[in-house]
């Protein structure tokens, strides 16, 4: 029970919004992924993301003086689907897209597999249901009345060489603004975006879930990846 209630708390930090890992030296809330060139837009128009290539994962993190009695998990969907609007400037570009919270599945064993030696073994299937029912209980995410999360862009800039994207992101009828640098490329007939970053839930105002005045708690740092494949739509 204290593991699918510290998963289900890891999880609302993650689809509440996401921010940009600190680094000593740079600025509060600026991007922390070095971009080695200019970053060059692909051809102008609306791209359709395919969501059967994309996926929003989270890698959640136990702590306290008792996190041995915990595992830390993968969060994932393959749900993603909206569009992109590529204009001849990256400013002038947008995004929106959704990720139904049915979507997102506990410790897929492959993605386990994939994020290394912090994610070893396999979960049993009794625990993952449990912290899947938790997590979009009316409680947490609450996806009887809210079933999908929603992400829009507000500002897309270059800064320091790394393209980045201000945020709003609403989940079970909050919205929060965030900013996350991420990567643009070019695909055949589309594109691709991908963003690697840190998210606090203190940052996000939250206080992260503990119990035993912390011997049992969701570590603050969660990392979460998310990468996007889209293709270019014929105008009409």
């Amino acid at each position: 029970m204290l593991k699918r209630l510290c998963i289900a708390a890891a999880a609302l930090a993650l689809l509440s919004c996401a921010v940009p890992k600190p680094h000593p030296s740079a600025p509060p809330g600026g991007p922390q992924t070095p971009q080695t060139s200019a970053t060059r837009l692909p051809p102008a128009g609306t791209y359709r993301i395919d969501s059967s290539r994309s996926e929003l994962r989270l890698l959640v993190y136990r702590a306290g003086a008792l996190a041995n009695l915990g595992h830390n998990h993968v969060i994932l969907s393959r749900g993603v689907n909206g569009s992109i609007i590529v204009a001849p400037t990256l400013d002038a570009s947008s995004f929106a897209f959704s990720v139904p919270v049915a979507s997102f599945v506990i410790d897929d064993t492959q993605a386990r597999g994939e994020e290394g030696e912090d994610f070893p073994g396999e979960i049993p299937d009794d625990a993952k249901s449990g912290t899947m029912k938790n997590m979009i209980g009316s409680g947490v995410l609450d996806s009887a009345k809210y079933p999908t999360i929603s992400v829009r862009s507000m500002r897309l800039e270059q800064l320091q060489g790394t393209p980045t994207a201000t945020l709003a992101v609403s989940v079970a009828g909050h919205e929060s603004n965030v900013t996350v640098p991420f990567v643009l490329s070019d695909e055949p007939n589309g594109l691709s975006a991908s963003a690697s970053f840190e998210l606090r839930q203190t940052a996000l105002g939250m206080t992260p879930f503990s119990l035993m005045l912390g011997a049992l708690a969701v570590r603050d740092a969660m990392q979460v990846k998310l990468k996007v494949s889209a293709q270019l739509q014929p105008p009409r």
